[in-house]
């Protein structure tokens, strides 16, 4: 069982790398894409937190 903090922080940390990847082509933190690449980094958050959890 992965304790929630850790789930939590591997969400936070995700979608947070996540928003940043539009800053690559020049879009800013607030475009669509920066949206939808946070949603994506926070689901990547969950799967690895997971996996390292599990792995323990």
């Amino acid at each position: 069982m992965v304790p929630k903090w850790f789930l939590w922080f591997f969400i936070f940390l995700g979608s947070s790398v996540g928003s940043c990847v539009p800053l690559l082509w020049g879009d800013n933190l607030l475009s669509f894409s920066s949206v939808i690449f946070s949603g994506i980094g926070g689901l990547l958050g969950i799967w690895l937190a997971l996996k390292i959890g599990n792995s323990m």
